[in-house]
């Protein structure tokens, strides 16, 4: 359902739906009642400022009665943020799309206490393009190639890419090295993961559960660095499935947990960022046949994992 409202500030208007029945009277009454103990004062200004709105952009006044309108629309008071030290670098900007090169602990998108804080408004303030939305996304912890379409005709035609797994990504993680004999003997060969994975309902994690897989994935190890006492290794990560966590996962169950990771294999107790440990997975290349142009096409991260071995390994 399209907004109203335009983007403003790079964050979208917010939409409500309103009850059908209750002990509420107005539109403002509903409002009162869910918010009023935060800000009644900034909700009686909007409705006089006609900044809310029904699905025909039409504004709402104080008296506007509950059952006129299904959805409504509202632009929320964003919450002070301090600036996330890290930044976003374009690789490739066109009329259809931008690719970005993601750093660590930026969301993707606005959520909780990220709002402008996020690739997605970071973005559309600073290139000015409002009607940017992601193709697909990176946790937060996670950097590396990001996609991002910015003309609404032609976007659905990348996102079906998506949707039919068009789109061919590699990942790269930092592992520690328990012992290095069987270790070596585990990863002699490409190794790939098939199992079913579950979202906790209480909480962000995702677990391994019996059942027909609905995860896959391909990993590779690269390089091994045998050069300080405590050895790591370089993977390359080929998902032929997209489901959260799913690389994190499937490496914590080969006894490889990525390095720097709070969730897998136990989760510690949360924590400030420390800006000085970013998780060791990147987003490292997308590859896709251009649905607009119809040439075979790859973006590559330049960033590097900084526990990554020196590449003179090789």
């Amino acid at each position: 359902m399209k907004s109203p409202l335009p983007v403003r500030d790079g964050v979208n208007a917010t939409r409500l739906r309103l009850p059908t029945e209750g002990p509420w009277d107005t539109a403002l009454d509903y409002m009162l009642h869910r918010w009023g103990h935060i800000d009644p004062e900034g909700i009686l200004q909007r409705f006089d400022d006609g900044e809310i709105v029904g699905a025909d952009g039409a504004p709402l006044h104080r008296a506007t009665p509950l059952e006129e309108y299904t959805f409504i629309w509202y632009y929320r008071t964003l919450p002070s943020e301090e600036r996330l030290p890290v930044e976003l670098s374009v690789l490739h900007q066109d009329e259809h799309i931008v690719v970005v090169d993601k750093p660590h602990f930026l969301p993707t998108t606005p959520g909780g206490t990220y709002i402008q804080e996020s690739a997605l408004v970071r973005l559309r303030n600073k290139l000015g393009l409002p009607d940017l939305v992601p193709m697909h996304r990176l946790d937060r912890m996670t950097a590396g190639v990001l996609l991002f379409a910015v003309n609404p005709e032609t976007r659905g035609r990348y996102q079906v890419l998506f949707e039919r797994r068009k789109v061919q990504k590699e990942y790269e993680c930092v592992s520690r090295v328990g012992d290095e004999e069987q270790f070596l003997e585990q990863f002699a060969e490409p190794v790939t993961v098939r199992n079913r994975m579950v979202k906790s309902r209480n909480y962000l994690l995702a677990s391994v559960v019996e059942g027909e897989p609905n995860t896959e994935t391909r990993i590779s190890l690269l390089r091994l660095d045998r050069s300080s006492g405590h050895p790591r290794a370089l993977f390359r990560l080929e998902p032929h499935t997209g489901k959260t966590h799913q690389l994190r996962v499937h490496m914590a169950g080969l006894g490889a947990g990525i390095m720097h990771d709070p969730f897998y294999p136990v989760l510690l107790d949360k924590a400030p960022d420390d800006f000085s440990r970013p998780l060791q997975l990147l987003a490292r290349a997308v590859r896709f046949r251009d649905p607009i142009t119809h040439r075979e096409t790859e973006f590559r991260s330049r960033l590097e994992l900084q526990e990554a071995p020196p590449a003179e390994l090789d």
